[in-house]
């Protein structure tokens, strides 16, 4: 093998083992026989002294980690498998680097432990109903322990709360009987403001005679017109005495 050949070879290996190129999104924790060099490199070209020199890449962009199935026991007892997604990003990565081995398994098993705590100490209804304040316990809780690896948790999502079939049947049951009782209220409220206009109506009438003819007179045009059956009515005394007051006396 010709010998500049083999000088060339080095050199190609020399270059590729020297020169890095970091994109946009990308920093470079350099490591100098174990040490750390500076701050964290990047973007752009990076020169290495090959053997002396070691880089370790770290992404900023936001990870999406989803958090697997976890069983929970509420804090009423119930049992229910729930699952989240969690969002966070490096913002130190010298940090995320040096202070803990690995910090997507390490948040991993963060996640997932905070899961179980916070879920087991809320009871199932708010679980179901107030799911936005347990993800801002969950992402409060899990940000201010990510915080010294250089990891900013930004969001947390709860999404499957899986219950066994019996608990779904009884939450049916439950809701049924939520929605009777509403039906029920609110036919009683029809029910009382119907009996209070009709009792002032009553009142109105009880002071003015004359009117409760009229009413009696006008219910009697509107069953002729609906109604083509014969309807007998008995016929008041006090409408008779109208006229019979007014013909001379024999």
């Amino acid at each position: 093998m010709p010998i500049y050949l083999f000088i060339l070879a080095v050199v190609v290996i020399f270059l590729a083992m020297a020169i890095k190129i970091l994109r946009e999104y990308e920093r470079g924790v350099i490591f100098r026989l174990g040490r750390v060099l500076g701050r964290p490199k990047g973007p752009g070209l990076i020169i290495l002294i090959p053997i002396i020199d070691r880089m370790v890449r770290v992404s900023l962009r936001t990870v999406v980690l989803e958090v697997p199935a976890q069983d929970v026991i509420t804090r009423d007892n119930v049992s229910i498998k729930v699952n989240a997604v969690v969002y966070f990003r490096v913002i130190d990565p010298m940090k995320a680097i040096i202070d803990v081995e690995n910090f997507l398994y390490a948040t991993s098993q963060l996640s997932q432990t905070t899961l179980r705590s916070v879920l087991g100490q809320a009871e199932l209804d708010d679980l179901l109903s107030h799911r936005e304040k347990i993800n801002e316990r969950l992402q409060e809780i899990l940000d201010k322990h990510t915080e010294p690896w250089g990891i900013k948790v930004s969001n947390v999502e709860v999404k499957n709360v899986d219950l066994a079939q019996e608990m779904q049947r009884v939450i049916a049951r439950q809701a049924e009987a939520e929605r009777e009782r509403r039906a029920k209220v609110i036919s009683a409220e029809g029910e009382f403001q119907a009996a209070t206009k009709l009792h002032e109506a009553s009142d109105i009438l009880s002071q003015n005679p004359m009117a409760l003819q009229l009413r009696y007179l006008t219910t009697l045009v509107e069953i002729s017109v609906e109604k083509s059956s014969t309807v007998i009515f008995p016929l008041p005394i006090d409408l008779v005495k109208v006229f019979t007051d007014k013909m001379p006396p024999k």
